[in-house]
């Protein structure tokens, strides 16, 4: 079995029920921390439909406060689910401004990890932008549509 996400009449997604579950109780954790709605309506007979306008507005709210974290362990929490919906979004063909994306964040760092070893960043030489893309290149080609 599988449901189907959608954006009018275009199937953006089609996972398992099992991926579609914890994928749409991400979604509330998230709505909850960003105090914003993601725009992806409820399950209803394997289907859910997806308004682009409030879920171009949550797409960029996540990644606003992806890119202002530097915890190591937020950040694990955090990826695979971001990087799952850059993945929709561009499907949706909502744009996201990677270039201001990849420069320092607007406002203040979040959830800054203080330890020994420091704050989390990407690898010598590479942009935290370069890593989330990558990972949602990797999931689009494993994200089936139908």
């Amino acid at each position: 079995m599988s449901q189907y996400f959608d954006m009018g009449d275009v199937t953006l997604w089609n996972p398992s029920n099992g991926a579609s579950r914890l994928f749409r109780r991400q979604v509330a954790v998230f709505e909850a921390e960003l105090g914003l709605g993601s725009g992806i309506g409820p399950m209803e007979m394997d289907e859910c439909q997806i308004d682009p306008v409030a879920f171009a507005a949550f797409v960029d709210a996540l990644l606003v406060l992806h890119r202002r974290t530097s915890h190591a362990i937020v950040l694990a929490l955090s990826e695979g689910f971001t990087a799952t919906v850059v993945v929709l979004a561009e499907r949706a063909g909502i744009r996201v401004d990677w270039e201001r994306l990849g420069g320092a964040p607007d406002g203040p760092r979040e959830d800054v990890q203080v330890s020994a070893a420091g704050m989390a960043a990407p690898p010598s030489g590479r942009s935290w932008s370069t890593e989330l893309r990558e990972q949602a290149a990797r999931l689009e080609r494993r994200m089936p549509r139908q």
